[in-house]
């Protein structure tokens, strides 16, 4: 026999008839990305139509009333769809395939009406669908992932995957509406949803959700953890940082009459960041929890601001770009699977909804500030180091506080350590 060396061959899961089963947690991830299509072939057709029909020199007022109206489908979301994600048996994976079948009769409701108004409520009702979504996907994560040490690296494959199989589906969204319209883009967006609704009903939970009533009794009392507090101001910090940073350099490039390629460029460094936080994130983890990176996030921000003031210009405006994408998008994994790893499994569903809520207003609060008033673009900076520097400080001593705390608590939810995964396998 030979020996022993460790090494194991990759196997699928099968039944014990012999027949092969799908991993669930690639059934969640071909769900997200089907969905994830649907999103970016609509958003390829609302630009297509009088959605977007609005001149690039609109009024600041305007600019702001569109930032509020971003805030609305949480109006919905948070009360609503969270409660309802949790009190129904395999809610979470039924939420999933109904977003999915609602946002298919939405787009073809605003297929029908491209060019009228009643394209408008069609529209927001893909948006609170798109968010509910969201919502569900983060509860459903931790049901469908065997290890609990693996959460950050299943966010980042989710995320990673979104973000690629998204700028694929875009592309032939492009190429359908130049040729035969932008109706037609939202109902090839309807077929995708169609497939992601079906996908999302195989999805099978290798942990359930938990069904005990005394167990939602007791889901609030998680809701209030020290921990996952403290971790909602960190990532609320940074999302507002995202809103800030995006229409600084928006209004600052504008009154600086800067050519269209600079925008680009600028977006192109913040997605670039995105993309590296999704690979470099499940790496981190390894060595450091969740809490270590989110600080690291913060610190990271107030570094890539302070470099920023001393480039200037457009080298200065790509490198923050890039620096609060990467910060923002390690730092979202890292919330997330924290929640998923200390959040009550009863509750996870009104968890992701409130929390989700909370950053949205963050992120539009942060937005206005360049909006309503003009802000040179390396006073910006300054602020952004200042205000992600402090938080950093802010949540390190809370998490201190919260450590001394717990250690006279044996009961108490204490600080997660880096676990040791198994060896890397594709799923």
């Amino acid at each position: 026999m030979a020996a022993d060396t460790g090494w194991r061959p990759i196997r699928h899961p099968v039944t014990p008839d012999g027949r092969i089963t799908t991993p669930p947690f690639r059934r969640l991830a071909v769900t997200h990305a089907l969905a994830l299509s649907g999103d970016a072939l609509v958003t390829v057709a609302l630009a297509g139509s009088l959605f977007f029909d609005i001149s690039p020199t609109a009024a600041r007022g305007r600019v702001a009333l569109s930032l509020v109206l971003t805030i609305a489908p949480f109006a919905v979301v948070a009360p609503l769809l969270g409660p309802a994600i949790d009190r129904v048996e395999g809610g979470r994976r039924l939420m999933v395939a109904a977003a999915s079948a609602g946002r298919a009769v939405a787009a073809l409701f605003a297929a029908a009406w491209i060019d009228g108004l009643l394209l408008f409520p069609a529209a927001f009702a893909l948006l609170v669908l798109s968010k509910t979504h969201a919502v569900a996907k983060s509860s459903l994560v931790p049901t469908v992932v065997e290890d609990r040490a693996d959460l950050v690296g299943a966010n980042s494959r989710l995320a990673l995957a979104g973000a690629l199989v998204s700028t694929a589906a875009a592309l032939p969204g492009v190429a359908v509406m130049a040729l035969v319209g932008a109706e037609w883009v939202m109902r090839l967006g309807a077929v995708m949803f169609t497939v992601a609704s079906v996908s999302a009903l195989r999805i099978v939970q290798v942990h359930p959700d938990a069904e005990d009533p005394c167990e939602r009794a007791e889901a609030a009392e998680d809701l209030r953890h020290a921990g996952v507090r403290l971790a909602a101001i960190a990532t609320g910090v940074l999302r507002a940082s995202v809103g800030f940073l995006t229409f600084l350099i928006a209004f600052s490039l504008r009154r600086a009459h800067e050519p269209a390629w600079v925008f680009g460029l600028v977006l192109a460094a913040s997605i670039a960041g995105s993309l590296i936080a999704s690979v470099l994130a499940p790496l981190l983890r390894r060595r450091v929890p969740e809490e270590h990176l989110l600080a690291g996030s913060l610190g990271l921000v107030a570094a890539g601001m302070v470099l920023a003031v001393q480039l200037g210009g457009r080298p200065g405006a790509a490198l923050a770009a890039g620096a609060v994408g990467l910060a923002a998008g390690a730092g979202k994994l890292a919330f997330d699977s924290l929640v998923q790893r200390d959040s009550h499994a009863a509750a996870q569903g009104r968890a992701f909804a409130r929390f989700e809520a909370v950053f949205q207003l963050a992120w539009a609060t942060g937005a206005l500030l360049p909006v309503a008033l003009t802000i040179p673009r390396r006073a910006g900076y300054v602020l952004l180091a200042l205000g992600c520097g402090t938080a950093a400080v802010f949540y390190v001593t809370g998490l201190s506080a919260h450590r001394r705390l717990t250690a006279h608590q044996p009961d108490a939810p204490a600080l997660a350590t880096p676990e040791p995964g198994p060896p890397a396998s594709a799923e």
